[in-house]
C-alpha cells in the first residue's frame, strides 16, 4: 500500500475511488496506513470513508477500523459501520492473509452488531476479467457477515495490484470492477 496508489472501480451506477494517503494513525500501538475511499453516484458524493490498514512482519494485512459517512442530498445520513479496534470491544481482523490456503476462514473485522465481516479462501488460481485488464492466478475469497446472513460476495485479488473484482453471488446483485490502477511511490 504505497502512498499515492489509486484504484478506481465501476459499480454500475456508482464510481469508487480508493487512494492510499501519506497519513498514518496509531491504533492499539500499531502504526496504520490511512486509505481514503470515495463513492459517487452521477457525480454526487454518497460515501466518504477513511480505512486503517497495517501489515505485520509475516505479511498479513490487518484491518484496524474505519471512519465512514454515508451521504444523502449532500448531508451526512449515517456513520453506521464506523469502528476502531480497541474501542468499545471492537477487534481488528485480517483482510488478506500472508499465506492463504484454500479453505482458510478468518475474521476481517469485528465490532459486535456493527461490523462483523468474515472471509474464506476459495481459490488461489482464479481468473478475473475487468475493464483494467484480465488476470490469472488470482486469490478468490467468499465474504459474508452474520449481520446480513443471506449476502455472499466473491472478491478477486491480483498479486501486486490488490482487489480487482467483487461480485455479489447471493442476497442481492452487484459487480465492482477495477477500471484504473496507479501505483504510488
Amino acid at each position: 500500500m504505497a502512498p499515492g496508489s489509486r484504484w478506481i472501480y465501476d459499480e454500475g451506477d456508482q464510481r469508487v475511488e480508493v487512494t492510499v494517503t501519506d497519513e498514518t494513525r496509531t491504533i492499539l500501538g500499531i502504526e496504520a496506513r490511512v486509505v481514503h475511499d470515495v463513492v459517487t453516484e452521477d457525480g454526487e458524493l454518497v460515501e466518504d470513508t477513511y480505512d486503517w490498514y497495517a501489515q505485520d512482519d509475516d505479511g498479513n494485512v490487518w484491518y484496524l477500523g474505519e471512519d465512514t459517512k454515508e451521504y444523502e442530498g449532500g448531508q451526512v445520513k449515517t456513520t453506521e459501520g464506523s469502528w476502531e479496534a480497541g474501542v468499545d470491544g471492537a477487534q481488528p481482523g485480517v483482510i488478506v492473509p500472508a499465506e492463504p490456503i484454500v479453505g482458510l476462514a478468518y475474521r476481517q473485522e469485528h465490532y459486535a452488531g456493527h461490523a462483523e465481516d468474515r472471509g474464506k479462501i476459495l481459490a488461489l488460481d482464479g481468473q478475473a476479467a475487468v475493464p483494467f485488464r484480465s488476470f490469472e492466478g488470482v486469490l478468490v475469497t467468499e465474504d459474508t457477515t452474520p449481520l446480513e446472513p443471506d449476502l455472499v460476495e466473491r472478491k478477486y485479488y491480483a498479486r501486486g495490484i490488490g482487489p480487482v473484482l467483487a461480485v455479489t453471488v447471493a442476497g442481492g446483485s452487484g459487480r465492482e470492477e477495477l477500471v484504473s490502477f496507479e501505483r504510488g511511490r
